[in-house]
């Protein structure tokens, strides 16, 4: 409940605060360590991470299964893309549920029809029916066990290409149904459109972007619009995927390691970052100390049993 409560506060406050892209435990752990005070919980890297499209190809305790180690990993609030809501009014809030129960912060779930197809790949993107997607957002607040944790309405009407008219009825229609931000995304190479909605919108009213397209564009320009967080929203996985396909080349057109250990991450660095000194600690807590006769006989025993 605590980690819902600080997600809400960086919301709500009067700075621009950012979120970091994690796809699993060792991602969100580096996001952390570097210094962000917040994790968005990618569909896009947590689909592409185990193999599949982002097009609902996981089913919603699939995606739980892989939050539990986030969760556990890590000490900040996470946000989770849940895209549609993994179906209906009921699928999306027992989805809600769930996440409060883990110890999410919030979720955000997105206006288009099930199944959803990335809102980067072809121009087919659908956009549910603003009641019922109301409904969503209705169910969520109306069951949700932990009252801060964070519903995040992400209009797409920008991507599907239904105009800005369409995107500040859709806006204001799933703030009256208690959202408690929205998520205005855009696929165009510069902030034009977004910064046009902001202009808009009412910007006492907390709102979130996701400038993957448009990066060339000042963060500067974002804060100055009263832009709430910003969301760096797949660079691990696109980082880690760069990196993994330049190491496997290297290996394997020089069939040596000698150059690339210099390139990547120590071992020790990983036995640091997933703190085995504590395991190596408990142990001498809790384990019972074995004498060194004790040792030697059991050493023996095992060997006269191997023989």
């Amino acid at each position: 409940m605590m980690q819902a409560k600080q997600l809400r506060l960086l919301l709500e406050s009067p700075e621009t605060n950012f979120l970091m892209e994690a796809h699993n435990a060792i991602s969100a752990k580096i996001a952390e360590s570097t210094g962000f005070k917040a994790l968005w919980a990618s569909g896009l890297s947590i689909s592409t991470a185990l193999g599949v499209r982002d097009s609902n190809e996981l089913s919603w305790s699939q995606v739980i299964d892989v939050l539990e180690y986030i969760v556990d990993a890590v000490s900040i609030p996470i946000l989770v893309d849940g895209d549609t809501g993994h179906g209906n009014f009921n699928n999306a809030r027992n989805f809600a549920k769930k996440l409060c129960q883990l110890g999410v912060a919030g979720l955000c779930i997105e206006d288009k029809t099930f199944p959803k197809m990335n809102s980067f790949v072809g121009n087919k993107q659908l956009l549910a029916d603003i009641d019922e997607f109301s409904g969503k957002i209705k169910a969520i607040k109306d069951h949700q066990p932990n009252s801060d944790f964070c519903v995040i309405a992400r209009v797409e009407a920008l991507i599907a290409g239904a105009g800005m008219s369409e995107a500040l009825r859709r806006a204001e229609a799933y703030r009256a149904a208690g959202a408690d931000a929205i998520l205005i995304h855009s696929k165009q190479s510069t902030a034009d459109e977004i910064l046009e909605f902001t202009r808009c919108w009412d910007t006492n009213y907390p709102l979130i972007i996701v400038p993957t397209k448009y990066y060339k564009t000042p963060t500067e320009d974002f804060i100055k619009a009263g832009i709430s967080l910003i969301i760096w929203a797949n660079h691990n996985i696109r980082a880690s995927i760069k990196a993994m396909e330049e190491t496997c080349k290297q290996i394997f057109n020089e069939r040596s390691l000698l150059r690339v250990e210099g390139e990547i991450a120590e071992l020790n660095d990983i036995f640091s970052l997933i703190d085995y000194d504590e395991l190596s600690m408990s142990e001498k807590k809790y384990l019972p100390k074995i004498s060194k006769g004790k040792a030697d006989v059991r050493k023996e025993k095992i060997c006269t049993t191997s023989h």
